[in-house]
């Protein structure tokens, strides 16, 4: 289940060593150290220089750096040179409060830096004590999202000692802890076994948070029974379920004026006709999918209105499938998902699928669905509708589908 720890190039994880703060008023940063130089040269150059009031305190070390990191031009246009240097910073430099804006900046940006990551899973580590859960969903956020798998060997111990300790204190944090686990594929069971419990979810019906728990424990569900054969334990309730993500994402509804979709949903239609595919169609457990085909054996393409285009969730066995096969004389068709790969659904190298993306990807093809990427290079580089339906068409015959006088 787990994936390849880290990248090439990696730094190496420090020995673990406990960290003391510095207390009110006091800085932990040595004010001339190289950390805090280039972050006050990167805010110089961003903002024009403000003199300083005479009825305001001088600003050194740690509380300089949050100011220097919690500029709002910092955080919008992000620096790879600068926040590589912050990775150069010793642990006992760094607060929760800097941690959690640097894995917020990482997480924001889609900035998939190793180096830093690795000094957020180290912190982690070494702070395990001193942290609660609602900072500790905060500083694994990054990894989730950007599908990053630390060396930090204490990482996942870490995590679950937090999550046994703190489960029953912050519900959401628990959940939100968990989510970015799943996108990593390191689910731990005896976390799991708490969230399904009935008195966590009789704790929390009725709280202000209670549908986006239902629908981040509905996900941890699917992938309970997608992901891990080897899990015994208790499940969520059927009647606590709700759709996982039952429309597009916020980012695809946001970027939509620069997505791909407008001008491959065209393609489609007159490639294909409207009749036969669907768009934007959200199946079982609740996955909302680009463009689906339904196919039958010969490879041809099916009019919608004739097919159920969703498969059985939970997904049957091959025995099961067998047998209903035999028992009737309908084609079984197959379901093609067109997933279009567009430039923000990768971190910032444009390399590595975010965490969110790949998950869904990784659980629409267990449940059964083939798919068929779109990556945005390919999308880029036709020049107008006609080069479009011709790369369609290439995709789709790759596949083996026939459709229109030849597809019968």
């Amino acid at each position: 289940m787990r994936r390849p720890r880290g990248e090439p190039g990696s730094r190496a994880p420090r020995p673990a060593e406990r960290v003391t703060y510095a207390g009110p008023g006091e800085s932990c940063f040595p004010s001339d150290g190289p950390l805090l130089c280039a972050l006050e040269q990167e805010r110089r150059s961003r903002l024009p220089p403000k003199p300083p009031s005479p009825h305001q305190p001088a600003i050194y070390g740690g509380q300089r750096l949050e100011v220097a990191l919690s500029c709002p031009r910092f955080l919008q246009y992000p620096r790879q040179h600068l926040i590589r240097s912050l990775a150069e910073a010793r642990p006992e430099e760094l607060t929760p409060h800097v941690m959690v804006l640097l894995a917020q900046h990482l997480a924001r940006h889609r900035l998939r830096e190793p180096q830093l990551l690795e000094a957020i899973a180290h912190f982690l580590v070494v702070q395990e004590a001193q942290l609660n859960s609602k900072v500790v969903q905060k500083l694994v956020l990054p990894f989730g999202r950007l599908n990053y798998m630390p060396l930090e060997q204490q990482f996942m111990p870490c995590l679950e000692r937090i999550l046994a300790r703190e489960a029953g204190v912050a519900p959401l944090a628990t959940v939100n802890i968990l989510m970015s686990l799943c996108q990593l594929q390191c689910l731990p069971f005896r976390a799991l076994q708490f969230v399904f419990s009935p008195s966590f979810i009789n704790h929390i019906n009725g709280t202000p948070p209670s549908l986006i728990v239902r629908r981040y424990l509905s996900l941890l569900d699917t992938a309970v029974e997608l992901e891990l054969p080897g899990y015994q334990g208790p499940r969520l309730p059927q009647r606590q379920r709700v759709p996982i993500f039952p429309q597009p994402l916020i980012t695809d509804r946001a970027r939509c004026k620069y997505s791909h979709k407008d001008m491959v949903a065209e393609g489609l239609r007159q490639l294909l006709g409207e009749e036969n595919y669907r768009q934007n169609l959200t199946v079982p457990p609740g996955y909302c999918t680009d463009f689906l085909l339904c196919v039958g054996s010969s490879g041809a393409v099916l009019p919608m209105r004739t097919q159920d285009p969703f498969l059985p969730y939970p997904p049957r066995s091959c025995q099961q499938d067998q047998a209903n096969f035999n028992s009737t004389t309908q084609d079984p068709a197959q379901r093609v998902v067109l997933m279009l790969r567009e430039r923000w659904h990768f971190c910032r190298d444009g390399r590595v699928l975010l965490g969110s993306r790949a998950l869904r990807e990784r659980h629409l093809g267990l449940m059964g669905y083939q798919l068929l990427p779109l990556p945005f290079e390919e999308l880029e580089s036709q020049r107008g509708l006609p080069q479009l339906k011709s790369y369609l068409r290439q995709k789709l015959q790759a596949l083996g589908l026939r459709w229109g006088p030849e597809g019968g």
